[in-house]
This record gives structure tokens, C-alpha cells and sequence, in this order.
């Protein structure tokens, strides 16, 4: 299974990164959501040299130019509402995609906050059956919420590939996707890859709570 960490290179991803991760940048919730839209666009971009490509022939004004486009039927998928950004900034390059949806929500069994538990209410999804599938979700914590969103979406029919793409996940839950999903099918791209988690399952150092950060706090 291919794995692609962005932070091992010199990229302009670097520098969004930063300011998502910056305690006093972070609070201007425009920018943070445009951070991470531009993060999306450009593993969006970089996800395109993977695609299969064929020949096409365009009619100009002035003759005929020959290229090579893309056959590939992607669908975006995003689980949680601070994946919404993230998607968008796929949806920008990859302008034909079909769009699929899951609701699901995060709830502690416990005061302490430490007992998490995933679930999901909603799915809105085209078929999957021979799409390109892309999952964006921007923090990949513990992978949980990932593998239930995408056993959620394979009812929906089997992908004949498998994009997982956030912006911050931790080692541990990269190694949990690399088990769970296709490992002949699927490549894992993030824009950071984080050690470890707190008692309460925030990525260390991470950002903090990307959907309050996004949209503001919940109840």
C-alpha cells in the first residue's frame, strides 16, 4: 500500500499547514477553512498523476490538438463536517466528480472524555461499483471513524480504487488503515503525519478541533 506523507517534502503545503496548526492564525475561521481547501486542491492535483489516462483529440478555432484526460469516474466521500473544506478543494479540480456523504458523529461514554464512541445516521452516495473512490477526512485520529464511513459506503458497491486523504493523521492510524482496507486498491495520502494521541483521542501536536475551527463551537 502506497503511503504518501507531503510534510517529508519541500511543498507550498508546509506553509498552510503551519498556519492551520498556529494557535493565533487558526482563529480566523475563513482562512483556516481556505488553508485547508488549498491543501485539498493540491493532493487533489497530485492524486491526478495516479489516475489512468487516454488519448483525445480537441477541436480548436484555428485545428485540432491532441491531449490525454482522465477515464477515471472518481466520487468524493467526506464523513464529517470538518471534512467539508477538504472536500471542496478536491471538488475544485475534480470538477466531474460524483459527491457522496456520510453523517456520522463523535460521543464520549464517559465525563472523563475519554471512551469515544463513532456513530453514523446518514449515507447519500452515487454507485461505487468501478469508481474512483476519494475519502477526505482531515484529521485521522485513530482511523475508526474511517473504516466505519467506508464499510458505510461500500454498501453502495466495491471501488475499483481507494483514495484516503487528510491533512493531519497520526502514525498509529495510518498503520490501522493500511490493515483494514484494500492493500492491492488503496493509497493513503496525508499532508502531515502526527506521533501520537491524547487521553482524549486529539492528534499530538495536531490543531485542536478542526470542525469547531472551521464552523465554530457545537453543544
Amino acid at each position: 500500500m502506497k503511503i504518501v506523507n507531503f510534510s517529508e517534502q519541500n511543498t507550498i503545503i508546509n506553509q498552510y499547514i503551519a498556519e492551520i496548526r498556529d494557535k493565533e492564525i487558526q482563529q480566523n475561521r475563513m482562512l483556516f477553512r481556505k488553508n485547508i481547501e488549498r491543501i485539498g486542491e493540491l493532493m487533489a492535483y497530485e492524486i491526478s498523476k495516479d489516475l489512468s489516462y487516454s488519448p483525445k483529440s480537441v477541436e480548436t478555432p484555428l485545428g485540432i490538438a491532441e491531449t490525454r484526460v482522465p477515464n477515471d469516474q472518481i466520487v468524493l466521500a467526506t464523513i464529517f463536517r470538518a471534512g467539508l473544506p477538504l472536500h471542496q478543494g478536491f471538488l475544485n479540480i475534480f470538477d466531474r466528480a460524483g459527491n457522496a456523504f456520510v453523517s456520522a458523529y463523535r460521543q464520549y461514554k464517559d465525563k472523563r472524555c475519554v471512551d469515544l464512541e463513532i456513530h453514523i445516521e446518514y449515507l447519500a452516495s452515487p454507485s461505487l461499483d468501478d469508481k474512483t473512490l476519494i475519502i477526505a477526512d482531515p484529521m485521522l485520529a485513530t482511523g475508526g471513524s474511517m473504516e466505519l464511513g467506508f464499510k458505510a459506503l461500500t454498501t453502495k458497491g466495491m471501488p475499483r480504487w481507494v483514495h484516503v486523504a487528510c491533512v493531519i493523521a497520526t502514525q498509529e492510524a495510518v498503520e490501522f488503515i493500511s490493515h483494514v482496507f484494500p492493500k492491492d486498491r488503496t493509497t493513503i495520502w496525508c499532508a502531515a503525519i502526527d506521533p501520537e494521541l491524547n487521553e482524549h483521542k486529539y492528534i499530538v501536536p495536531g490543531l485542536g478541533d478542526a470542525g469547531d475551527l472551521a464552523y465554530g463551537d457545537k453543544l
